[in-house]
């Protein structure tokens, strides 16, 4: 199997997109190749009016993601290489933030790395008992993360976790994620899919001009520090889905 076959998307009857990263025996480390498949994986769910929610899963029960392959920072000669590549997982994270439809990050076993971030930038989490979050690169790489995913952690977990994770190397457990709202909900492995597919029908089952709105405001407000916001309200109040929401909500009155 290649890199590139290692992401698959799936369509089901219900209108939840799954992308599936389909490479344990790697703890599912992202190569280049995938990132790329993963892109396009995104863009053909926003070209499908079908898809009404995006749920992110890893194969093979014991990661989620893993971040990226660390091959690929073999040959890295100076700073600018590092400046290009955190640029280029920029674009994927961006792009999980910017799909329309709400997300879920169906996280079994550990999420380190991109794989963090990447579950950040979905809407929801729910995760297995045993799921582990963090990133250990204080004793891994001693590289970074840049500045807009780890305003990402910030805004999900607050500082003092943020610096566990960044500067202690600390994983946050379940547990921890779970009470501090990080994660939706913390079931068995063997429930994780079904628990995750009732999300996204609860989701779907409502207004997805709220969702968008809602959505794009909060990816402004945490990423870029925007509060502007006319064109998102415009939108939203000159939709038919608003007039016939307050047509629908005034017959019943």
């Amino acid at each position: 199997m290649s890199s590139a076959q290692s992401v698959k998307l799936s369509m089901h009857a219900s209108g939840a997109a799954e992308i599936l990263i389909d490479r344990p025996e790697r703890h599912n480390a992202m190569t280049h190749a995938m990132y790329d498949a993963l892109l396009e994986c995104i863009a053909a769910c926003g070209r499908d009016a079908a898809v009404r929610s995006v749920l992110f899963k890893g194969a093979g029960g014991k990661s989620f993601i893993s971040g990226t392959d660390i091959g690929h920072f073999r040959d890295f000669a100076d700073g600018g290489e590092g400046i290009a590549y955190e640029a280029f997982v920029e674009r994927v994270i961006d792009a999980v933030e910017r799909i329309a439809v709400p997300t879920v990050a169906v996280v079994d076993g550990w999420a380190v790395g991109g794989g963090l971030a990447l579950a950040t930038a979905c809407d929801f989490r729910i995760c297995s008992e045993g799921a582990r979050f963090g990133a250990p690169i204080a004793k891994t790489l001693s590289n970074t993360l840049s500045s807009r995913n780890i305003a990402r952690l910030v805004a999900a977990l607050g500082v003092p976790r943020v610096k566990r994770m960044l500067l202690l190397a600390d994983h946050l457990t379940a547990a921890e994620v779970q009470a501090c709202g990080f994660v939706h909900a913390v079931v068995a492995p063997d429930a994780l899919d079904a628990a995750a597919h009732a999300l996204a029908q609860r989701l779907m089952a409502l207004s997805p001009v709220t969702h968008r709105a809602v959505k794009e405001s909060l990816r402004r407000i945490v990423s870029e520090q925007r509060l502007d916001d006319e064109d998102i309200v415009r939108e939203v109040y000159g939709s038919q889905a608003f007039r016939d929401g307050v047509a629908g909500f005034l017959g019943k009155t």
